[in-house]
């Protein structure tokens, strides 16, 4: 469906005064790009946001301080997720230590991930790619170059460097700065735990989804609250702007207020149940089996996805190398260094729960 938005939409609202504003600030115009058409936002469904994987320590070019990138292995598994059934990838996002990426080999990463999801027939694949920098016109370069590789949309993470003096106006100027002069759409990508605790009100992206080149958001905090005064507000076309969540944990409950998939980074080592658990979630009308499945998988996955909440993207890695063999277990780069505290120990701890979701995995 195409997106229909008046294109003069945030500044008649500047003018009314609905702007998230400081009062003791003198109002001034926003300044968009005239005549900028509509932009549509990525398909519903699970995406995953796809560890980048560096040379194993085993590997001759291995360098413990900055272990160069492993492209064979992040085609690789690119790949294998997209014949799973998963709607598309986040590279470069908080999973993908996109922190510890230099500059230019973003665009290599980005290049090396199309390459080969064209070449195994996913052409056209929805590629999503991370930006997680404070300043405007860097945001914008990695825009840039992420269009270039091939990325069809960007995720950009909300600033959070100065979270304390930030207003809502600041982060709403921000946005429609990278917004207006972005030549690939953009979602709004809120994750309090990496950014220094920022907070963005319902009402910001209310405003935010005007935007003719805003079309979604990935909400990783647990205010369910906030995610359906977003995707259930009138004044959100849900057809323009799409609400994903970040935490496969609440898929059930928040698709039953509007959100239309996830960006989860346990879809990266369990696929196909999370396709199926979306698939679930997504019926009005379930039958009575169809519910009992949906709550017991919801159960298993909540209870799977406490690794990720206790070890982020170390975690991840760990569970895509041990159970999918992609990867070192622990191939991250500094300053994250040597998997999960505990190794096989640890791991162990988490047999159960693993084992569960492996059973699914496998009947799907």
């Amino acid at each position: 469906m195409r997106c229909v938005r008046p294109r003069d939409h945030l500044r008649t609202a500047d003018r009314r005064g609905e702007l998230p504003r400081n009062p003791s600030r003198p109002r001034r115009e926003l300044h968009l790009r005239p005549h900028m058409e509509m932009a549509s936002p990525p398909p519903a469904g699970i995406y995953v946001p796809a560890p980048t994987f560096f040379a194993s320590s085993a590997s001759p070019s291995y360098d413990a301080t900055t272990p160069p990138l492993d492209l064979d292995t992040q085609g690789a598994h690119a790949v294998y997720l997209a014949r799973a059934g998963i709607t598309g990838l986040v590279v470069l996002g908080s999973t993908g230590e996109s922190v510890h990426v230099h500059p230019q080999d973003r665009g290599t990463l980005l290049r090396g991930v199309r390459e080969r999801l064209d070449a195994a027939g996913f052409r056209d694949y929805p590629v999503v790619a991370g930006t997680a920098t404070n300043g405007v016109e860097e945001t914008v370069e990695q825009l840039v170059d992420a269009r270039d590789a091939g990325a069809q949309w960007g995720l950009c993470l909300v600033p959070g460097y100065n979270a304390s003096a930030t207003t809502q106006e600041g982060i709403v100027r921000w946005f429609v700065a990278v917004a207006d002069r972005s030549p690939i759409p953009v979602l709004i990508y809120h994750y309090p735990g990496v950014s220094n605790m920022v907070k963005v009100s319902p009402a910001t992206y209310a405003t935010l989804a005007q935007h003719p080149n805003i079309v979604g958001c990935k909400l990783s905090h647990s205010d369910v609250s906030h995610l359906a005064q977003i995707a259930l507000n009138p004044a959100v076309d849900a057809s323009c702007f799409r609400v994903f969540t970040g935490l496969g944990q609440q898929l059930l409950p928040v698709a039953a207020v509007g959100c239309v998939g996830a960006i989860d980074g346990s879809a990266g080592f369990f696929p196909k149940s999370l396709v199926r658990l979306l698939s679930l979630a997504a019926k009005t009308r379930p039958s009575d089996a169809e519910d009992r499945e949906r709550r017991m998988l919801q159960f298993k996955v909540s209870s799977m996805e406490e690794i990720v909440v206790q070890y982020g993207a170390v975690g991840i890695k760990e569970a895509v190398s041990r159970l999918r063999g992609f990867g070192d277990a622990d191939g991250t780069r500094l300053p994250l260094h040597g998997g999960i505290p505990g190794g096989n120990a640890e791991w162990a701890k988490w047999k159960g729960v693993m084992d569960a979701m492996e059973e699914v995995e496998r009947s799907l």
